[in-house]
């Protein structure tokens, strides 16, 4: 993990869609490390958009993005922070699109590169440690909605990033693997930014909440959901 207290900071950020307009006006924000912060909002206020500017699939249209030490602007600058900030896209299938889910897995670790061995060892290890073990041949296209969502996580987790952006990580599970999935981002060391109407998954989660309207980031009218050991955090 990156020593330095901040991982991710944006200084003034906006950007609006032609026919949307305005969805995020002069933002300011930074992810220190060990923090796991909760984006909530209403639907198309914006939140996956700040996360797509976060790692460079979108371009700002005002303001700054500052990540792992260094001032990114260009394609190339953002590529360093895809391979350290995991993302956890909204829709699974946009995720997967390897054969087998043992080969989806091990793909990004051969792409940081890692001997096909190391590669699907570490796949092997990621999925047994998400409740996932005996997926490993399982056809990909042929998976629950909920199956997905912990296969591309196990994605995510293969790469060993520094940051974790999940969007509604919770999106199509059950209670227990709903619950699996809480316990287990609890466990992991990395930073977190957490899109998601799951409130349950916020309390249990979250050390701080954030919440994006009408193209502003602000705190939460109440801290009430924070866990009692994270009251004074």
């Amino acid at each position: 993990m990156n020593e330095q207290a901040t991982l991710i900071q944006v200084t003034a950020l906006s950007y609006r869609y032609p026919r949307r307009g305005v969805v995020l006006d002069d933002v300011d924000f930074a992810l220190e490390v060990g923090e796991r912060v909760a984006l909530t909002g209403p639907n198309g206020a914006g939140k996956t958009t700040l996360l797509h500017l976060l790692v460079g699939l979108k371009k700002p249209k005002a303001g700054e993005v500052w990540a792992f030490g260094s001032t990114r602007k260009t394609e190339k600058e953002f590529i360093e922070v895809r391979a350290r900030a995991g993302f956890l896209f909204q829709d699974p299938d946009d995720q997967l699109f390897c054969p087998t889910v043992l080969e989806d897995v091990a793909f990004g670790p051969l792409n940081l590169g890692k001997s096909r061995a190391e590669a699907l060892q570490i796949a092997e290890d990621t999925l047994a440690s998400l409740g996932m073990a005996g997926f490993e041949q399982r056809i990909t296209h042929q998976l629950s909605g909920g199956e997905k969502r912990m296969i591309t996580l196990a994605c995510v987790l293969a790469m060993e990033p520094d940051v974790l952006l999940l969007d509604e990580p919770s999106n199509a599970l059950d209670t227990k693997a709903r619950q699996r999935l809480i316990d287990t981002l609890l466990k992991l060391p990395q930073a977190m930014i957490i899109i998601s109407h799951d409130q349950d998954l916020v309390s249990q989660l979250a050390t701080r909440e954030l919440c994006l309207e009408d193209g502003k980031l602000c705190e939460p009218v109440s801290d009430t959901y924070l866990p009692p050991n994270l009251k004074s955090a």
